[in-house]
């Protein structure tokens, strides 16, 4: 009992039916994710002078590239899950069951970022750098899916916080144990485990303090706080990997996504030396939408009524008739009054 109180236990499911539909915990950690980087990205941004509503209008392209893209790098990378015999090859669109590569998120959704980028007229490295802490929060979220899922866990563990992973059953999909509940609490053989998940999820949240922080300090610009993320994460993403039992393809001995971590750090390394030479971060005239309102545009609603004729004239003159108008007359004075006129004579 003690043994047991020592550790994390596992939610017995991740996946509940409202009638017909399935609520996925992994995707719903997924959509809050994305909720939380869009609102701190549209405040970062508003606050180095950027136009209102931006960040919203960039998440319109970026987002759906960048779950392409997450998606893809998965498949790409671990082929045999879909395409080996046995497996079904279409389950490969089965997004809602888990499976995103953060790098192909990343990177497609810089596609997405850079169309909407240049339809706004603003600076796509600006803009990343406004949204990097906002993105490695969301990934901290989307670990949380990965707890519900069960899954991306490390080898067996004695540590006060080891995992409880335990056996979960689908009678409908022998198979599918992904949608399977946990009946019985029946620990799977090498539970506990190394939650990797939540030391992923604590490391995120430390890179994001340490983006915000630099930023505020040095006042990054040109993708440095951006590239500064990039570093942070691959180097806190490479060991957690290693910690890893979760099948994965390697070369050369390591993870695919350790080659993939070690490679973009030493890219994001360089890039935050280089961006640095490019001088002070850009200015806030150069973050506004090109299709935002002008200062002299003026809202239908609050237009003045069109003047009158007699009101233009009125305004047409000048201000000392106006002054002269509006005095009271001076009396004539009785020795100028006017002259009585003759009397008409009878000329029938």
């Amino acid at each position: 009992m003690s043994a047991y109180l020592a550790t994390i236990p596992s939610p017995d499911r991740g996946v509940w039916h409202l009638g017909p539909i399935p609520l996925r915990a992994y995707a719903l950690c997924i959509i809050a994710g994305i909720i939380v980087a869009i609102w701190w990205g549209e405040r970062r941004w508003v606050a180095r002078g950027g136009t209102k509503g931006t960040v919203v209008d960039i998440a319109v392209f970026a987002v759906p590239f960048g779950l392409v893209g997450g998606r893809l790098y998965h498949v790409i990378t671990d082929p045999e899950l879909y395409f080996t015999e046995g497996r079904n090859p279409w389950n490969a669109f089965a997004i809602w069951d888990g499976g995103l590569g953060i790098w192909g998120a990343i990177a497609l959704g810089a596609v997405g970022a850079l169309i909407a980028c240049r339809r706004k007229g603003i600076p796509l490295p600006a803009m990343a750098d406004a949204v990097a802490p906002g993105i490695v929060v969301a990934q901290a979220i989307g670990r949380i899916g990965n707890y519900f899922n069960q899954e991306l866990y490390g080898a067996h563990t004695d540590l006060p916080w080891g995992l409880e992973v335990f056996q979960r059953f689908n009678p409908e999909d022998p198979e599918n144990l992904l949608n399977g509940v946990a009946t019985g609490h029946i620990p799977l053989p090498e539970s506990p485990v190394h939650p990797t998940f939540l030391y992923e999820l604590l490391w995120n949240l430390l890179v994001a303090l340490l983006v915000v922080w630099a930023d505020r300090k040095f006042k990054l610009g040109h993708g440095r706080a951006f590239a500064l993320y990039v570093a942070g994460y691959t180097v806190g993403r490479g060991w957690i990997e290693m910690m890893r039992t979760d099948t994965a393809n390697h070369i050369l001995g390591l993870r695919v996504n350790v080659w993939t971590s070690i490679l973009l750090f030493l890219g994001a390394a360089a890039y935050f030396v280089v961006a640095g030479k490019r001088g002070p971060r850009e200015a806030p005239e150069t973050l506004v939408s090109k299709d935002a309102p002008g200062p002299d545009e003026v809202p239908v609603a609050a237009e003045e009524p069109e003047a009158s004729e007699a009101d233009s004239a009125t305004a047409a003159e000048p201000e000392h008739a106006k002054v002269a108008a509006e005095a009271p007359a001076e009396k004539a004075p009785a020795e100028e009054a006017p002259a009585e006129e003759p009397k008409k004579t009878d000329e029938s």
